[in-house]
């Protein structure tokens, strides 16, 4: 059965350098009798365990073995962290790779080490500016928006001392001496100065499909809420992401934790480009350990993208829903606020951003 399976999805595209391909051949250790080998060129080798196990698993999956399994890892494979973070390195530098485990909806269980994501390097072009002077009457207002969060103060209700009486408790204080019981001393209301300890991630889908208007809109709506947060004092980080396939995840760091807001940050924000597809369930995890290395009372993850999850090698339809909304519950287990914001043509993002802090800090 194997064997057909096999059939047609077998070999890599031929090329100058050797090729790996995947062969069946006779063991009893396997069902039905029959394994896989693994060649490289004309050599059989001999890989892990765990690697032969994967190898039958995508076959009761998909049917064969696709040629972009069977491509070598380069570089990636000497900088491997498994679940770890790692900002971008030098220029030239190979790209760091992490990684994951991935959902499977139809077993109910994680696929281990199914996600490999690596860093890819920015372009550079200007644009912040202009998007400055584009949209220095919404700057203003958000300006303000955010001025008024940065001193706002929360009401503390049934205090035993306060500024004001807080008319709810009296009134039910009222009611309990009608009905003959003991009333209640809490009866004020006070205003109490909010600490801010807040840290927030922004994670921009940069898939193929927001080619056009839409990737204009991202970049424009994510400097708006630069701006301001710069204003507000809170930490933020914002990271792109795309790529093609779980061997290939991409990640694009605009700014991190540490960056400053300056002429690097900026210069990224004008390289981000559309790329490949949308695999959301990976880059969310791997964003939310890098917030939870913040010290934050408040840990927000921001997900802008323009439609749902998908990719090629089946994750698309329920089984990519499904990974992200695992992702997400697991982010909230631990101690995250994630919030997904679809784009829109009339830059909403900034707005909504300040509607967010309003709910997490008050």
């Amino acid at each position: 059965m194997i064997a057909d399976q096999l059939a047609g999805g077998l070999r890599a595209p031929t090329g100058a350098q050797p090729t790996f391909r995947v062969e069946p051949r006779p063991d009893d250790g396997w069902p039905g009798g029959l394994g896989l080998q693994l060649v490289l060129g004309d050599q059989p080798v001999a890989p892990a365990g765990d690697m032969l196990q994967l190898l039958h698993s995508i076959v009761q999956d998909f049917g064969h073995i696709s040629a972009a399994y069977l491509v070598p890892a380069g570089h990636g494979l000497n900088h491997r962290c498994h679940g770890g973070a790692r900002e971008e390195g030098e220029a030239g530098a190979p790209p760091a790779e992490f990684v994951y485990d991935e959902w499977d909806y139809t077993r109910q269980t994680y696929r281990k080490g199914w996600c490999r994501l690596r860093d890819i390097a920015p372009e550079h072009d200007d644009f912040v500016a202009r998007t400055r002077d584009k949209h220095r009457p919404a700057l203003k207002r958000l300006y303000r928006t955010f001025e008024a969060l940065r001193g706002e103060d929360k009401r503390l209700r049934r205090e035993a001392d306060g500024e004001d009486p807080d008319i709810d408790a009296l009134v039910e204080s009222l009611a309990d001496r009608i009905r003959g019981r003991e009333m209640d001393h809490r009866l004020f209301e006070r205003r109490w100065r909010v600490e801010r300890n807040v840290a927030v991630m922004f994670m921009v889908d940069l898939s193929g499909s927001t080619k056009g208007w839409i990737n204009q809109v991202e970049r424009e709506a994510l400097v708006l809420p630069c701006e301001s947060l710069e204003l507000l004092g809170d930490r933020y980080a914002t990271y792109g992401f795309s790529g093609y396939t779980h061997m290939r995840c991409e990640l694009y760091r605009v700014k991190g934790f540490d960056d400053a807001y300056d002429a690097s940050v900026h210069a990224r924000i004008s390289g981000m480009r559309p790329q490949d597809y949308t695999r959301l369930g990976v880059v969310i995890r791997h964003l939310v350990g890098k917030l939870l290395a913040v010290e934050a009372r408040t840990r927000v993850l921001i997900v802008l993208s323009d439609g749902r999850p998908d990719d090629e090698d089946g994750y698309r339809g329920n089984y990519g829903i499904e990974d992200t909304r695992q992702a997400m519950l697991e982010a909230r287990s631990r101690g995250v606020h994630p919030f997904c914001i679809t784009i829109d043509d009339e830059a909403q993002l900034p707005y909504r951003v300040a509607d967010i802090y309003r709910r997490i800090t008050s």
